[in-house]
Formats: structure tokens, C-alpha cells, sequence
């Protein structure tokens, strides 16, 4: 069994696989990051993991972990299934390496265009040849929401809500069409950028607002919740294979 844990900025989402397969997925507090995975350990009988985080976690606490198992820390130096072409590799994030890694494993000799909606909407493209050549950063939902607010005096701090119109007949309205029908158009606009190029392109759509942005995108789009952590456990068969 192998355990794979993705540590965010205030929660750990982990994962089980066996033998390729996706057994189980627990979500819990970065605080209880030691005795969840303690418990999740002796429960499946763990022999391998790997740990991503994007949120950082106490030096202390990274010893407790490799203290309960084997880990690989996933950094710029990790070895991964792919050619890496990003010009500043040791700035690329371990959740863009992993959703690169993901790209190969799942859709082997393919044009590859993977979009992470989440804190911020993330572009990452491989080519059929397995080389990730880079893609661009762009504010998620909640951030567009949020600098509305608190970069102007009078505009309201709103819950995401779908566009009755793409003409906003109140404040609130004219927000959701601005950031949603916005982030969409933007969305299927670089899509159309790559397609260009790359028309073979498969394209993948991941991250906590996935599953909302799905619905509202012209592109017909591969919807995964769980490509970061299929990524971070094809790097950790990749390296047990070394």
C-alpha cells in the first residue's frame, strides 16, 4: 500500500492506492497531519509515500512523519516522469509538477493541457513527447471576488454565485457576470490559444471549483477531482522504479 498526501495551506488531503488503484481519500486539518497519518499507517498497512506541500509544514513535524514511514519530499529535485523545460525549475510548484506528472501517466503520447481551478486557475501544458514547456497563472474565483472588495470602498464581499446574464442588472449581478462569465471567457480563450497550435489537444480540468466551472465552459473538458494526487503517486512508482 502507498500513501500519498498533498499538504495545502490549512488542510492535508491523502490518499490510498494499491496497485494503481485509487482505494481511499481522507481530507483533515493540517494540525492533526501526525496522528491522521499515524492511524492511516497502521490501518493499510503503508510501505511507501510521498508528501507535496504547497503549505509548509515544521521541520519537526516532517521527521515525526518519516518516522512513521519512508517519504519523498517532493522538490525541483525529485525525479519525474517527464522533461522539464520551465526555465526557473526550483520556482515551479510541487501541485503544477504533480498535475505534469499526472498529464504523462494517464494520457501517454498526448498533447496535454491541464487547468487547476483553484486559489488561483493554473495553465500547464506537456506535449505528446512527455516535456512540460511551462503555462500561466491566473487569480481563481474567490481571489477575483475578493480584490472586488477589498481594492475598492463600496463593493460587497460576495458568496460565488452562477450569472443570471452576462448583463448584470445589480451590483451583485454585475459581479457574478464580471468574475464568472470573466474567468470562463478566459478559460475557453486560451483553450482556443493552444488548440490553435495543438488541435489533437486533450484537455483536463481539476481543483476545487471543477466541478462549477465545468457547467459554465464551452470546452468539452476531462473533469478530475483527484489529478494532483494520481500525479504524485505516478512520481512515487516512477522513483521506486528507478
Amino acid at each position: 500500500m502507498n500513501l500519498i498526501i498533498d499538504v495545502g495551506n490549512t488542510r492535508v488531503k491523502a490518499a490510498v492506492f494499491q496497485n494503481n488503484a485509487l482505494k481511499q481519500v481522507l481530507v483533515f486539518n493540517k494540525s492533526k497531519i501526525i496522528s491522521e497519518v499515524k492511524t492511516i499507517v497502521k490501518k493499510y498497512a503503508i510501505t511507501d509515500g510521498i508528501i507535496s506541500s504547497v503549505g509548509n509544514i515544521t521541520n519537526s513535524k516532517q521527521v515525526k512523519l518519516n518516522q512513521l514511514l519512508p517519504l519523498i519530499d517532493l522538490n525541483a529535485q525529485t525525479k519525474v516522469p517527464f522533461k522539464n523545460l520551465y526555465s526557473t525549475p526550483t520556482t515551479l510548484g510541487v501541485d503544477r509538477i504533480a498535475l505534469a506528472a499526472a498529464a504523462v501517466n494517464k494520457f501517454p503520447k498526448k498533447n496535454v493541457l491541464v487547468i487547476d481551478a483553484g486559489t488561483c486557475v493554473t495553465f500547464d501544458f506537456i506535449n505528446k513527447d512527455k516535456t512540460y514547456l511551462g503555462g500561466a497563472i491566473s487569480p481563481g474565483i474567490r481571489m477575483r471576488y475578493k480584490a472586488l472588495h477589498v481594492f475598492t470602498s463600496k463593493l460587497p464581499m460576495l458568496e460565488t454565485g452562477i450569472p443570471e446574464s452576462f448583463i448584470g442588472n445589480s451590483t451583485k449581478t454585475a459581479i457574478d457576470s464580471g468574475v464568472v462569465n470573466g474567468i470562463c471567457n478566459e478559460i475557453d480563450g486560451v483553450i482556443e490559444q493552444y488548440k490553435k497550435k495543438y488541435p489533437d489537444l486533450t484537455l483536463v480540468l481539476t481543483g476545487g471549483d471543477a466541478n462549477f466551472l465545468a457547467k459554465q465552459l464551452k470546452s468539452v473538458i476531462f473533469a478530475t477531482p483527484n489529478f494532483i494526487l494520481e500525479g504524485l503517486y505516478a512520481i512515487l512508482i516512477h522513483n521506486k522504479e528507478e
